[in-house]
């Protein structure tokens, strides 16, 4: 007996902190709270499977409770052999029929959305965003096709329109992910390139994620979503298309930096509409609030980051001990100055702290 409640003890607890940490979460980064027209049709879905299983599950546990009990043995009756019946055209047929809806039930509205999600019917026309995603290991890089804009791992869009990404890899399969307003696609290396759409409801911050495992830190592939208004998208276009590259910064030690990061940098990165080589674009660095997609937004970390990538992000491609610590802290400073915009939700706005 006590061994029967121990188990029952155990299974309790972990059943009880299964249900607690199915709550925890990072607030924009769920697939059950939808804010797009992509993450409410599959959630839409997700709901039409659960019924069906629950469905399903009712009926089988309460036959199987029924027959349980209705034709259970009694006493007296150890060696009675109840009467066997072989084939029953009406049961075979009723447990082939409802299967057989069941599945159209679900298949039905599957290949409606299936549909819709691939939908390029206005893609192309002028009042449409279209943007290249290229996946890298391990970041992204997004190229506003008609806007010569280039950013790097912060991707802006306007609220209550189709936005379309034209998704490829530069090295190995990844998969762009962002649960609250859309689903999944691959970015595939070579010439096989995928088409989806992001259509956020409401402004804010969504993180991405890399689905696809495509290397040592594929779990450190994040990514932001930043949904503005179409008005404040307007302004944020103009700040970006009106970025000098080549803008005096405001104290000597940036100035230095800058120096530094032309001479040592400039070969992977680029700031304004440069297309992104080995390393993310950097225009509005300071803008961000996250180092490297994950580090806290620090002048320390950033430091960090760039003395020594390895530790952060295994496998990425930042080369090491590329400049001294001295050196790379004039650096962070002077990527501390490119904030070209302050356009976005509260979040999004200048976050690094010199620390």
């Amino acid at each position: 007996m006590r061994g029967w409640m121990k188990k029952f003890r155990s299974f309790f607890l972990f059943g009880a902190l299964t249900l607690i940490l199915s709550g925890c979460g990072v607030e924009n980064l769920s697939a059950l709270k939808p804010k797009g027209y992509g993450s409410e049709l599959i959630f839409d879905l997700m709901m039409i499977s659960i019924a069906i299983m629950l469905f399903v599950f009712v009926i089988v546990m309460a036959i199987y409770t029924y027959v349980l009990i209705r034709y259970r043995q009694k006493k007296g009756q150890e060696d009675f052999i109840p009467k066997q019946t072989e084939g029953n055209k009406a049961l075979e047929v009723i447990w082939t029929v409802i299967p057989i809806i069941l599945l159209l039930v679900l298949a039905v509205p599957t290949v409606q959305a299936t549909f819709d999600l691939a939908d390029e019917s206005t893609k192309g026309d002028d009042n449409v965003t279209s943007i290249e995603v290229t996946g890298n290991q391990f970041w992204w890089h997004f190229s506003y096709i008609d806007d010569e804009i280039s950013t790097s791992q912060d991707l802006y869009i306007p609220t209550g329109e189709r936005v379309y990404l034209d998704m490829k890899s530069s090295d190995v399969i990844h998969s762009f992910w962002v649960p609250s307003i859309a689903g999944k696609m691959d970015t595939n290396p070579g010439d096989n390139d995928n088409t989806m759409y992001l259509e956020a409801y409401e402004e804010g911050v969504y993180w991405g994620k890399c689905a696809e495992l495509c290397g040592e830190s594929h779990s450190l592939m994040d990514f932001r979503v930043i949904a503005v208004s179409p008005e404040e998208y307007d302004q944020w276009k103009e700040d970006m298309q009106n970025v000098d590259p080549e803008a005096e910064p405001e104290t000597a030690e940036a100035q230095e930096g800058k120096e530094l990061f032309e001479n040592s940098c400039m070969g992977c990165h680029a700031i304004g509409d440069g297309a992104a080589g080995q390393g993310p674009n950097l225009t509005n660095f300071a803008n961000r609030t996250k180092i490297a997609g994950i580090l806290e937004p620090s002048k320390e970390n950033l430091v960090d980051w760039i003395v020594n990538p390895e530790e952060v992000k295994p496998g990425n491609q930042m080369p090491v001990n590329l400049v001294s610590e001295e050196e790379a802290s004039k650096i962070a400073e002077y990527l501390l100055e490119l904030d070209h915009s302050d356009v976005g939700p509260e979040s999004s706005g200048k976050q690094v702290e010199e620390k």
